[in-house]
Order: C-alpha cells, then structure tokens, then sequence
C-alpha cells in the first residue's frame, strides 16, 4: 500500500514538474511566424502578433497582444487591437512532434474599428476576399489556403466596436461586444452568437449561422440569424439629430436572412418616448410597426414591402424606399392612414408637438392620413392631407377661448367641443409644423379657415377667419346682442340684429397647450368696409343709418379699433 502510494506521489511530482518545467522547454515563440503568417493568408490582412507562451494547464497558447491591419483603402490605423490573444492548441502534437494544431481562439478586450465610405462600402468588406489575400500572402505561404484554417472555437469577450465614415470624426461605439463561433471554417457554414450594449443604454444580440465566407466581399457573406434589440436610444445612433430634441427608445424582434446580395429582415418594432419634432414632448404611448424589408448590399438601397403601423386601435400602412447616402440614410415612404380611433392617437400628440389644453380630451372621432416621409432620417419631412371626421374634444369650450368671436356674435360653444370635420395640408419637419388650408366645420360656431405654423418653441402663429354658420347659437334669442361690438355688428347688418355668415378674422397664438385668441382688428376693419361681414340685411345703407347719418367707413374702423383697443391699421 505504501509502494503504491509512493509510486502516486511520484507521478504526480513528475507531472506537476512537466507542467511547471516544460513551458519553458518548447521554444513556443517559433510558432509566432506560422501563426502569423496562416492568419494573414486566411484574413487578407496583415497579422501581427506579441509574446508568446505556453499553459500545459489550459492546453493553450497566449499572445501579450494582436493586431489585424485594416484596408489601406479606409484606413492605416488597424482593423482590431486586443490586449492578448489565447489559441488553443493539442498539446502532444506540440510537445512530440511540434506540430500546430489550433483547436480554438479567445480574443480578449479587442477593439474593431468598422468604417464605410460614401459609396456605402464597408472595409470589412475585403476581409478573408482573393484580393487581400493576394495582397497579403508571402512567399513562403504560397500553399496556404482558407480551406487549411478551421477554428472548433472562436471568441471575442469584452469587445467594442466603432463604426464611423472615412470623412467624418463623428463615431458611434458600443460596448460589452461579446462573439462566440463553433467550427469557424472559410468555406462552410458556423453558428455564430453577437451580443452588445448600445450607446446609450440597451442590448443587442443575433443568433444565427453565418457562411461560408464570400471570397470576393465579406459583406455579401450569406446569413441567417434572429435578430433581437431591446433599449436603442436613437438620439445616440447618429439615425436622428439630438440637438433638434428628436429621439425615442427601439425594441426589435425579428429574422435576418442575407443570400446572393439581398437581405430581407422582417418583424416587428416597439418605438417608445418618441419624439418627433421640435418643441415636442416623449409620446405616452408606443408605436407598433409590423415590417418587411429587403436591402440590396450591393446598390445600398431598399425597399420596404406593405407594412402596419399601430398606435392603440389605430392601423396605418408604410410603404416606400430608403438608400445609404454617405452618412445618412435617406427615406421615401408613403403613410396612409383611414377612420383611425382619434382617441386612441391622443396620447402621441405630444410627438408631434400637439399639447391639447389642460383638461381637454379627444373623447370621439376618427382621422384620415395620406402623408410622405422623405429626406434623411436626421431631417424627415413629412407632407401630406389630415383629416380629422365627427370628433369631440371634451372639456373644452372653444366659446370662451374665442372671447373675441363671443364678443362679436354672442355666439356660445358650449363645454364640449364638436367638430364635424377638420382637413389640413400638413408639413411637419424637425423645426416645427406647418398647417395650409386649415378648415375646420364647427356646427356650434360655423366654419373657420387659414394656415399657420407650430415652431420649434411650440408658439402658434395662424391667421384665421370664422364665417358663422346658421345653426349657431348666439346669447339673446332672435340676435346677436345689442350692445359692444355686436351691436355693431347687428347695425351693420340693418338693425335686424343677426348676424349668421358673418366673417369674423382673428389671430391664434400662443401654445396648442394654452392657445390665445386676438382679434385681427386691421382685417375686421377690412370686412366691414368691403361688406363681407354676410349680416343678415347687410347693406352698407343699413349700417350707415344705424351708426349716425352721412357715416363714411372710416369711422366703423375706428370703432372698431377703439373697442378692441387697438390703433386702426
């Protein structure tokens, strides 16, 4: 027993010697050229490694660091730099017969700079091409081919990359980049798992096979993975300009699929806080897209097939093109929306830069769009018709906002307000909203008209006229009221005391939030002297006698000026 044990303890002796001793034994640094130079041939880049040494332990080699060579088409500075570099090696190959046998490679901390040009190429395009590797290859590696390098295990732990454009300093880096890839051969299929944190917070992560390796533009290498991204903050992209307050957080499933140039990835978006528009605030609710997209990899261009977007209940369809231009991305997409729940899109108003009042509600009605999206995505302008049919805005009485209209006619609204039917041409763009061709029927008030705008501060700055309609209510029964400026009114219109068809003009400022109603007093005076103010027996002979005899319009305008305390124009 104790002889048995002796002898253990000797082996174990000898063995811990070996493991200890043995390292230092195999000169492993004349490996280094073979590494390098089977590396170089395979990659079609320059491979340069540091210090090597030997674990018996691990079975692995380690270099102190590495660095692969970039395009010198896009860059001199490398492709990727890592602290160290461990290849797994068979260790009785290398200890009896100092054959290399590479069994896997851990790249750890490596930083991989990806860089495209303006016509869209990427320098990692050429990576593992015939080209490079003509370029690369020495002499002595004349026999070397891709098919000689086949890796059981290939990862790249606590990575970055950097993606930029060759003319540009501007970079986007993420972080926490993780690679895991099993039987990584050139010209075969491997399984490959890419995990990252985005700029700004959330995760990325595909899963897939990917291969084999397209010999002439790495990039048109085919692929099919799951694709998963969860938190994107696009303000940090680079997609949407953030000094124009633009922005919104991205959630994505989906499948990518790359073969013969094309890529199709299809499924669907979350795109959540988003932020439109200058002057706007983060939407409270989400907006879902269903979406089919096939992208040529060698025009750089798209198409995006029928696809559904979804706020609540409401459905809208997307289709149009997009294309790679230098550093942006520019769009072509057609939104049609139809008899979508009004109430359901409130919430992602703000978006828009749309603050109802404080207290207001969109309780019915249903909107209708017919909107193009084009220019980069850093700058979309969208242009198009609105239409918003048989709404309600509870909690809001556009009477008492309108105190000018009130004062005028007498007219009152009401606490809700109903609208038959509201229709814009709308340009919406990141410093603010443009309105042409606002018409609005209001069955309590009439119809009002005009255009305007919503900058980037959210100001409102529309001209606008109501023209009263018969069915409006006014505040004495038979007629406007007989004192104030609606008696002047009811003057002009022969002392018959109604004043439906009137055309009132007046001004909208201040914010969607808090609007503010002014009288446009220079183009009431206007009215009154062309007699397009519509009162019922309006005749100017009528008005004349009502306010003192041989009355010249002049002095309708100062009456009007005085009343609303303002000069005359």
């Amino acid at each position: 027993m104790k002889k048995a044990l002796k002898i253990v303890l000797i082996v174990v002796g000898v063995l811990i010697v070996l493991v200890l001793v043995v390292p230092f034994l195999i000169p492993v640094n004349q490996f280094r050229p073979t590494i390098e130079e089977k590396a170089s041939a395979a990659l079609g880049r320059k491979v340069e490694l540091g210090n090597l040494s030997l674990s018996l332990i691990s079975g692995s080699l380690s270099a102190d660091n590495i660095s692969i060579g970039d395009d010198p088409k896009f860059s001199s500075s490398p492709f990727l730099t890592a602290k160290s570099l461990k290849v797994g090696v068979e260790i009785l190959p290398l200890i009896f017969s100092k054959t290399l046998n590479v069994t896997g490679v851990t790249i750890d901390t490596p930083q991989v700079t990806l860089l495209h040009n303006s016509a869209g190429l990427w320098n990692y395009s050429s990576l593992g091409s015939a080209a490079a590797k003509t370029e690369a290859a020495k002499p002595s590696s004349s026999s070397t081919s891709a098919a000689d390098l086949t890796i059981k295990k290939l990862e790249l732990k606590n990575g970055s990359i950097i993606i930029g454009l060759v003319n540009s300093q501007k970079r986007s880096t993420y972080d926490h980049v993780d690679v895991a890839a099993s039987n990584v051969a050139m010209t075969s299929q491997f399984p490959v798992t890419v995990t990252a944190d985005l700029p700004s917070g959330g995760k990325f992560k595909l899963d897939g096979v990917v291969g084999p390796v397209d010999q002439a533009d790495t990039s048109l290498t085919p692929l099919a993975a799951k694709l998963n991204v969860n938190g994107l903050n696009l303000a940090a992209t680079g997609l949407l300009d953030p000094s124009l307050g633009l922005g919104g957080l991205v959630d994505l499933d989906g499948t990518l699929e790359s073969k013969d140039g094309e890529a199709e990835i299809k499924g669907n978006v979350r795109f959540s806080k988003a932020l439109l528009i200058a002057g706007g605030a983060p939407a409270a609710v989400p907006v879902i897209v269903d979406f089919n997209s096939k992208y040529n990899l060698r025009k750089n261009a798209g198409v995006l097939n029928p696809s559904t977007l979804k706020i609540g209940g409401a459905a809208a369809h997307l289709n149009g093109t997009y294309q790679s231009v230098g550093e942006a991305t520019v769009v072509n997409i057609k939104l049609e929306g139809k008899d979508m729940p009004a109430k359901d899109l409130e919430a992602f108003l703000p978006a828009l830069g749309i603050h109802l009042p404080k207290g207001a509600s969109l309780a019915a009605g249903t909107l209708n769009t017919d909107l193009n999206i084009t220019g980069p995505t850093n700058r979309l302008v969208t242009n198009g018709t609105v239409g918003l049919f048989h709404a309600k805005i509870a909690n809001f009485d556009l009477g008492s906002k309108m105190s000018t209209i009130s004062m005028l006619t007498g007219v009152k609204t009401g606490q809700d307000l109903d609208i038959e039917k509201l229709t814009t041409n709308l340009r919406m763009a990141p410093d603010g909203l443009q309105a042409e061709n606002f018409l609005a029927v209001v069955p309590a008030l009439g119809n009002l008209i005009g255009a305007g705008t919503v900058d980037s501060k959210n100001d409102l700055d529309f001209k606008m006229a109501a023209t009263l309609a018969n069915t409006a209510t006014f505040s004495s029964s038979g007629g406007a009221p007989v004192s104030g400026i609606g008696g002047v009114l009811g003057a002009i219109g022969g002392g018959k005391g109604n004043c439906k068809g009137a055309t009132i003009p007046f001004l909208i400022h201040g914010t969607t939030a808090d609007p503010k109603f002014v009288p446009d007093v220079g183009g009431i005076a206007a009215s009154l002297v062309k007699s397009q103010l519509g009162c019922a027996g309006g005749a100017t002979t009528g008005a004349t006698k009502a306010l003192g005899q041989e009355q010249n319009p002049a002095d309708a305008i100062n009456a009007l000026g005085g009343l609303f305390k303002k000069k005359k124009p």
